[in-house]
């Protein structure tokens, strides 16, 4: 299938739909050419610090930022926020909802020789579990998207006594959310930010932040590094604690202007609920196809994963979109599924997704 040619007109206008990295919008790249006296030069001074307070101010505005809440940040992405929960958030015990592959990865984050073992709730790939309180925990986390299966789940408080820790990594500015009903909103900026990785953001709470001072002041041993008190303070002053990307943080910036000036937070979840919405029903309405997620309200707004039957080799699909210029629709690595993965970030045009869809059908017409 790598030999075929689709037919121009049935393309999309970009055809980059990966996961992550996602697709950087043009206007993105503009700005970094446009911010050489910026790119290589200190962090501690003015102008960075004056990038740092205008993402800062970004993030705030496009979550509506609740009385007493903080935007941090901290470099290492999602990964290192991970093991910095563990040494700087959790005091004792977590309870996790475990669906996949990222809320697996903080479990084992979280179970550090310091802490109890932790409460794991798990779901097969493609479901997700109930949230129920557990008793003896002080952390509550999972995903508000689980980005390996294209499962969506609410943020919603897990329960009065413990804080509530959200990975929004794949979710953040692309799916509505009250920030709320939140402790820890956090996420890395290369899906729906459409930037790079490795720096983590996070809406936090006076309940975190006294959280996070708490265990900073009991005297166990937290790495400079992964020191989310360090984060709080190097965040108050704009700026972390050693250098940042700052092209990351350029495109970052760049897209939270376009967001606020398209109409914030409800118009980014519209653009993203449209596009995976024709993928749903495109999936539907072939006999080979179905969505993977088969309960509705579990479904991704910005992570469709679609299932293939036998008749069908997704892998040859992929290559064949590939070799047309629509690349990273492969499934995740690890799941293993006959399926496609499509992202529907903020940046996507719904209008590319209707001609993926398009593509698809004439490749499977022809096989």
């Amino acid at each position: 299938m790598t030999d075929i040619v689709i037919p121009a007109d049935l393309l999309p206008a970009d055809g980059r739909f990966g996961c992550g990295p996602s697709k950087v919008r043009p206007e993105q790249v503009a700005r970094l050419s446009s911010s050489l006296d910026l790119l290589g030069t200190s962090h501690r001074q003015a102008p960075v610090k004056s990038l740092v307070a205008s993402v800062r101010q970004g993030l705030a505005d496009l979550f509506s930022l609740p009385e007493g809440y903080e935007v941090l940040l901290g470099n290492g992405g999602s990964t290192a926020f991970w093991d910095a929960a563990a040494f700087g958030l959790i005091e004792r015990r977590s309870h996790h909802l475990a669906f996949g592959e990222f809320g697996t990865k903080f479990v084992k984050a979280a179970s550090a020789p310091w802490l109890e073992a932790p409460s794991v709730a798990k779901a097969e790939p493609g479901s997700r579990p109930v949230l129920e309180p557990v008793d003896g925990v002080d952390v509550v986390a999972y995903p508000h998207n689980e980005t390996s299966t294209g499962v969506f789940h609410p943020v919603v408080r897990g329960q009065a006594d413990a804080l509530t820790v959200v990975d929004a990594t794949s979710a953040a500015g692309g799916l509505a959310v009250d920030v709320a009903e939140a402790d820890l909103y956090y996420f890395a900026p290369q899906k729906n930010f459409a930037s790079d990785g490795g720096i983590w953001f996070a809406i936090a709470s006076p309940a975190a932040i006294e959280r996070i001072e708490r265990v900073a002041a009991s005297g166990r041993y937290i790495p400079e590094f992964l020191s989310l008190q360090q984060a709080v303070a190097n965040s108050r002053l704009e700026q972390t604690l050693n250098t940042p990307a700052l092209a990351t943080l350029l495109l970052l910036d760049e897209q939270l202007r376009w967001m606020l000036a398209s109409g914030g937070l409800d118009a980014m979840a519209a653009r993203t609920a449209e596009s995976s919405s024709t993928l749903y029903r495109w999936a539907e309405a072939r006999a080979e196809a179905t969505p993977f997620v088969a309960d509705p309200a579990h479904r991704s707004g910005v992570v469709a994963t679609i299932d293939f039957d036998d008749s069908v080799d997704a892998a040859a699909l992929a290559k064949a979109l590939r070799a047309n210029g629509v690349v990273d629709t492969e499934p995740y690595r690890k799941l293993g599924r006959n399926q496609l993965r499509v992202a529907t970030f903020a940046a996507i045009e719904p209008a590319d997704v209707v001609q993926l869809t398009r593509s698809l059908d004439w490749l499977l017409d022809r096989r």
